[in-house]
Parts: structure tokens; C-alpha cells; sequence
């Protein structure tokens, strides 16, 4: 009796339905139907496994047995809960993962109407509000001196400086720039310019600097020689004699490894860094000397103008301060009205 109510139970609690529809939820729906890219493919199974390990570890399920009814609001609510309180993650951070579940959930319930009621259960659990923060980017004297800090004497530094060249001046996610080929540069055209493979499995053309086309044909006639094989990875490491494309962890250390030499060297650099911040740093550089923000999205591979113009376009303290400066009717000399002590509390009364 108990085989034969097990068998005739809804799809909601069959836990091979819930495997088999999961992976074909990332295997194929994702992959091959909606066109995304290994990258987002890889970021939605990573945070589906982090539910699993919830749901395993908090909630005592065992991963075999889990089905799409562990996937309901109230659970969602304490996996929630879990993420911001005990794992202490970043408001955007929990609702990306937040966002893989019910998408799962969403797919699913257009395969089988046994999961509409807990897809309908999932929605009523709403991600955190995410704070907008100022950009975060190198001033121009630790960008500099980021570019400056790899030595030369060593084959490996200068590998280093060249990536951390390349991926600035063409602004790329640190992804992008691990997968570059050989193939990728174009340093003969009229125009020199390197293919990017971004977000969505699109290329984007940008083009390069003199200085950068000069060292990057300094690197290829060092690191490449006369090999003419352009599906060769750009920039890579050789282990037991095998050459392999570096990793993106690679890439961040090798940012955050020159962060503290200059640090060492007294120039002060932020704490938590990390490799877009080169991006945002080209972007922020671009938008100050007036480039316009169609330009900039489509150097960054911005889809909308819209992601674009969030991200940059603000004013920044400076260029506020500039603004001021030419706006004041009274001179340069004259005392800037805000330091009124009067003026000061009227502005910033609630």
C-alpha cells in the first residue's frame, strides 16, 4: 500500500521529478532554449545547490529526498533569513539566488500544473531592497600605480602587467578577459581593435590604445613566438608543461597581490577590491572626459543604456564641485553659501 501511494502522489512531492526537471531546466531550457550563457548557466546551478545545502543543512532533508514542495514560500522566507543573518551576504546577493529558485519554479510549473500552487507561494516571497551605493573605482594615481606595480624581470610579472593593461583599457569583465585567444586581437586592422565574447555569448568590438597595441605585440612575440596556433589562450600558465587559460580566481589575486604592494609602497587603495572595479574605473574615466554614454555601453557590452546610465552617470563630488565653481556668480574667492551655518540646517532639515 504504501509503494502504491508513493506512485500515485502529485509531481510536487516525486523528488525524480524534481531532479530530472532541474536538469533540464539548466542543461537545456537555459542553455539552449532562452540562449544563455555558460557563465549565467553556471551562477543559476551554483545558487540552486546553495538551496539544496539549505534545505539539507538547516531544514534536515536529505538532498535524495528533496522535492518542488521544499521550494514553498515558507521555506523560501527562512532561506531568506538564513542568507542575510547567518551567511551575512549582500542584499543583491540573496535576491540573485532568491531569483534562481523561483525561476526554477516558474519553468516548472509551465511543465507540470502540480507546481502551480507552490510557484504561486514562491511569489509571495519578495527579494531585499538593494541600496544604490556610490561607484567604487581607482583614482587616477591608484590606477597608475596598479599599472606601474609588476615588475619586469620576471616572466610571470610581466604577463601580469599586460593583462591588468588589457583589461583596463578595454574595460573587460574578468571573465571576458580570462577567455581572450589569440585569434581575439586584431592589431593590424586600420583601426586596431580586440573581439570580446561578453554576457549572452555576444561579441563586442573595441578598440585599443597605441601604447596598448605596442605592448600587447611586445607580449605576443615573447609569450606566443612564432606560434600560430590563434585558438591558444591570451594570457596563461603552464602546469606539467601544459598550457591553460587562467581562472578568474587567478586574476583577482593577481589584482588584489599588486593592491598591497602599493600599499606597501604608502599609496592607499580601497579594501575589498576586485577586478570589474578596472571596468568601472575605464567607464568612470571615459563619462568625466565627455564621452557619450552610448559610446561607453557599447565599449562595456551594456545591453540597455539604461544599465549603462544607472551604473555611470551620476555626478561625482568633483565634477560637482567644478559645476559650482563656474555656477557661483561671485568668484572663485567668494565663500562657498552652504557653509552658512543657517543655510547648512535649512538644506538638510527634514
Amino acid at each position: 500500500m504504501a509503494e502504491r501511494n508513493d506512485k500515485n502522489r502529485t509531481k510536487k512531492f516525486d523528488c525524480v521529478f524534481f531532479r530530472d526537471t532541474a536538469r533540464g531546466f539548466l542543461d537545456h531550457e537555459l542553455l539552449k532554449i532562452r540562449k544563455k550563457s555558460q557563465n549565467t548557466v553556471a551562477s543559476y546551478r551554483a545558487s540552486l545547490n546553495i538551496y539544496i545545502g539549505f534545505l539539507e543543512e538547516v531544514k534536515g532533508i536529505r538532498r535524495e529526498r528533496i522535492c518542488f514542495n521544499d521550494l514553498d514560500g515558507k521555506n523560501l522566507k527562512e532561506y531568506l533569513v538564513w542568507m542575510t543573518d547567518i551567511k551575512a551576504w549582500s542584499p543583491k546577493t540573496c535576491s540573485l539566488r532568491l531569483t534562481a529558485v523561483k525561476a526554477l519554479l516558474s519553468y516548472a510549473s509551465e511543465e507540470c500544473m502540480d507546481i502551480t500552487p507552490v510557484f504561486v507561494s514562491s511569489q509571495m516571497v519578495h527579494g531585499l531592497n538593494i541600496p544604490d551605493n556610490e561607484i567604487r573605482y581607482f583614482e587616477d594615481c591608484q590606477m597608475k600605480a596598479l599599472l606601474d606595480a609588476p615588475g619586469r624581470e620576471k616572466r610571470s610579472e610581466r604577463r601580469n602587467r599586460m593583462l591588468l593593461i588589457l583589461g583596463y583599457d578595454a574595460a573587460m569583465r574578468v571573465g571576458e578577459l580570462t577567455g581572450l585567444k589569440v585569434c581575439d586581437l586584431h592589431l593590424d586592422a586600420e583601426i586596431p581593435y580586440i573581439r570580446i565574447l561578453g554576457k549572452g555569448g555576444k561579441y563586442r568590438s573595441v578598440p585599443v590604445m597605441k601604447k596598448t597595441v605596442q605592448h600587447l605585440r611586445e607580449y605576443l612575440r615573447e609569450f606566443h613566438g612564432d606560434s600560430h596556433d590563434l585558438m591558444a589562450p591570451l594570457f596563461y600558465a603552464v602546469t606539467h608543461g601544459i598550457r591553460h587559460e587562467l581562472s578568474d580566481d587567478c586574476i583577482q589575486k593577481v589584482l588584489k597581490k599588486y593592491a598591497e604592494k602599493c600599499r606597501n609602497e604608502g599609496i592607499p587603495m580601497p579594501e575589498d577590491i576586485h577586478f570589474h572595479m578596472l571596468r568601472k574605473t575605464r567607464a568612470m574615466s571615459l563619462y568625466q572626459e565627455g564621452c557619450p554614454l552610448s559610446y561607453i555601453q557599447q565599449m562595456l557590452g551594456h545591453k540597455n543604456i539604461s544599465t549603462t546610465s544607472g551604473f555611470y552617470a551620476f555626478v561625482t563630488l568633483d565634477t560637482l564641485a567644478k559645476a559650482l565653481e563656474r555656477a557661483n556668480p561671485e568668484g572663485r574667492n567668494a565663500e562657498k553659501n552652504w557653509k552658512d551655518k543657517e543655510i547648512s540646517e535649512a538644506l538638510y532639515r527634514l
